[in-house]
Formats: structure tokens, C-alpha cells, sequence
């Protein structure tokens, strides 16, 4: 019996004598069932998974140009350690100079970085742009010590500024959109939110916040952006919400209406369709965001007068050594006690003067 050859693919029996396929470079299978080996669609098939492997082949960043800094930047441990939501930021950087990936090392200059920048920021706005800035700087850091490069060239690029006429970012929340957000939300994101709200936790750090994270009636964890260790005493007014939450088996405090853990995106979503509602119905104002509770959380404690050391502790903007992690954070917890007292007190002072939120009436 004659054995079929194609170049680039494997024809194989598999244990049971069953005829497979699969392309080398790839792992692409061929059903046989569908495309019969030897047939016209057989042969229809190998050309068009080639011809795709070819063509996603010449799209690969090349050595000795921007895209292949990008890529060997991308495989270092340092991109490893990141948080999700820096990496996502960065992979966003890297899409927005695919491009010119292209671009030889030896064109790469400062001019050429600060004209990047200046594209950036007509394109995707300042912030973004300096964000680009930021990655590049990055990737040219990684890329000297293994000879890719001589300089980092985007160390003289200056920042752009943010605009005068830009509202604040993540502003602090009025109480009257603390009150209405917990009346209005489902079950399963009002936990969410009065998490954030009552312990000043990064959103990404709230939905990964895991049960054996908590001890007693203290969060033992560590930020996932800086790696900077948190111990926040659980209120009565969270433990009360946690309380009130969904029943679920999912290995995280908080999770989906069906129980499931939360992906980042995920909750993104929700809670802007839901933010928007409100916003159409004129009971919360525009720019809320949930990271702008844990501004709220500092600016509620500065206003109550505690010192900036006693907020930054509650907050995880510490960097004490992990090898004195348990001595460390057990002082931290004590603090931090009375740090979140003084929140409790504040907020629920606050709540008894506040006024009906008033709705905005379009012209």
C-alpha cells in the first residue's frame, strides 16, 4: 500500500490503526473523517493550513529589529512577574507599534522614540502614550545586558502632561453614589464593591482575593501590582456585606452569579454596564470608577486626619523584607485596626447626614 506524503505534515496510524494527521509546525490537525486522506479536500486542506502557517510565519518579529526586542522582552522574567493588568497594558503597547515592528536597531534613536510618543499621544491620548513610552523603556532596559541594543532610548523622552482640562482620574465616590451603588447592584457585584469600598484593595486584588487569605477577621495578601504585603482588619460593616453574600464553592471571596471565580474583564464589564444605567438615570455622576474607591478609602482617612504613613500601611504601600513577612505584618494588623476603626466611624457618620442624590435634568 502506498503511504501518502505531504511536505510539512505528519501522516501517522495512531495505536488503534486509525489514520491521523497534523501539521509539523503548527499542531494543526486534519479531521481524515471530513477530509478523507488522499482526497481532493485532503490535499485542499494541507495547502491551506500551510499557506496560513506561511503567512503567520512571515508576521513574526525578525532578530535585530524593534519587533524582535519586543518579542525577546516579552519571554524575560521580569514581563513573567508582572500583573495581569500591566502585561494586558503592555501587549496594548506592543499592538500599537506592530506596524513598525520592522524597524532596525541601528535606526532606533531618541528622536525616533520622542516621535513615537508624539504619534501616541495624537492617536491613543496622553496617557496611553506615556505608556508606550514606558514599555519601550522597558524592552531597551532587558534588551542591553544581552547585547540587542547599546542605550535605553527612551530614558530623555520627556512625559506628556496630563491635560488641565481633563477631570480627575479615579476621583473619590460621594457618598450619595456609595449608598445608591450598594442599593441598586445584584448580590453577587454589591459584595464586590463594598469589598473594594471597605478595605481600599485594588480591583484586580479583590477578585483574586482567595479564602485562606483570610484569617480570623484580618486579610493577610500581598498586592499583586508591587508585590507590597497588605494586613486589613475586616470591619462589621464588610463582614456584614461578606455575610450577606451568595453562597458559592468557588476558592474565591467573591465570584459570578453562577459561582464561578471572576476574571478581571469580566467584572469590567458588568460593572460598566451597570455604572452606565445609573449614569442614564442620573443618580451617580460620570468618571466612577472602582479603582476610585481606593482613592475614596485615602481621602476619607486624610479628611478624618490620620497621617499619611497610618493610610499608606492600610493601603499595602509598604515594602517591608517577605523574610521578616509574619513579625512585620502582625504589627501592621494591630495598626491597621485602628486605621479601619477611624474608616467605620467616618463613613458611618457620613452616611447619617447625606442628602438625596439629586437627578440631572437634560434640557
Amino acid at each position: 500500500m502506498t503511504r501518502i506524503r505531504v511536505k510539512g505534515f505528519k501522516i501517522f496510524d495512531d495505536r488503534h490503526g486509525k489514520p491521523r494527521c497534523y501539521h509539523r509546525a503548527t499542531g494543526h490537525k486534519i479531521d481524515l473523517e471530513e477530509t478523507p486522506l488522499g482526497s481532493a479536500k485532503f490535499f485542499a486542506e494541507c495547502a491551506r493550513i500551510a499557506a496560513i502557517a506561511e503567512a503567520r510565519k512571515s508576521q513574526a518579529p525578525k532578530p535585530g529589529t524593534l519587533g524582535g526586542l519586543v518579542n525577546a522582552y516579552f519571554q524575560t522574567e521580569h514581563f513573567g512577574n508582572l500583573a495581569d493588568a500591566t502585561k494586558r497594558d503592555y501587549r496594548k503597547c506592543a499592538d500599537f507599534l506592530h506596524p513598525i515592528r520592522d524597524t532596525p536597531v541601528s535606526a532606533i534613536t531618541t528622536p525616533l522614540v520622542s516621535g513615537i510618543h508624539d504619534k501616541a499621544a495624537g492617536k491613543i491620548g496622553w496617557r496611553r502614550a506615556n505608556m508606550v513610552r514606558t514599555f519601550l523603556s522597558q524592552v531597551f532596559r532587558y534588551a542591553i545586558p544581552r547585547g540587542l541594543i547599546d542605550r535605553d532610548y527612551a530614558a530623555g523622552v520627556i512625559p506628556k502632561p496630563r491635560p488641565k482640562d481633563r477631570p480627575y482620574a479615579n476621583r473619590p465616590w460621594a457618598v450619595e453614589e456609595r449608598v445608591v451603588v450598594l442599593d441598586r447592584a445584584a448580590p453577587h457585584v454589591r459584595v464586590a464593591v463594598a469589598l473594594i469600598m471597605n478595605t481600599g484593595l485594588d480591583p484586580s486584588d479583590a477578585l483574586k482575593l482567595t479564602r485562606r487569605e483570610i484569617d480570623g477577621n484580618t486579610i493577610w495578601g500581598v498586592r499583586g501590582k508591587t508585590g507590597h504585603e497588605v494586613a486589613i482588619p475586616i470591619g462589621p460593616t464588610l463582614q456584614a456585606a461578606l455575610d450577606a453574600a451568595p453562597a458559592h464553592d468557588a476558592v474565591t471571596i467573591l465570584a459570578t452569579s453562577t459561582g464561578k471565580p471572576w476574571t478581571y474583564n469580566g467584572f469590567s464589564t458588568v460593572w460598566h454596564r451597570f455604572k452606565k444605567k445609573l449614569e442614564a438615570e442620573g443618580v451617580v455622576q460620570p468618571g466612577l470608577t472602582l479603582k476610585g474607591l481606593r482613592h475614596t478609602v485615602a481621602t476619607t482617612l486624610r479628611e478624618a486626619g490620620l497621617e499619611e504613613r497610618q493610610i499608606a500601611d492600610l493601603l499595602g504601600q509598604k515594602t517591608p523584607s517577605m523574610a521578616r513577612h509574619y513579625s512585620r505584618s502582625a504589627n501592621l494588623a494591630d495598626r491597621n485596626r485602628i486605621t479601619m476603626e477611624t474608616l467605620e466611624k467616618e463613613n458611618e457618620r457620613r452616611s447619617k447626614v447625606v442628602k438625596p442624590f439629586k437627578k440631572t435634568v437634560k434640557p
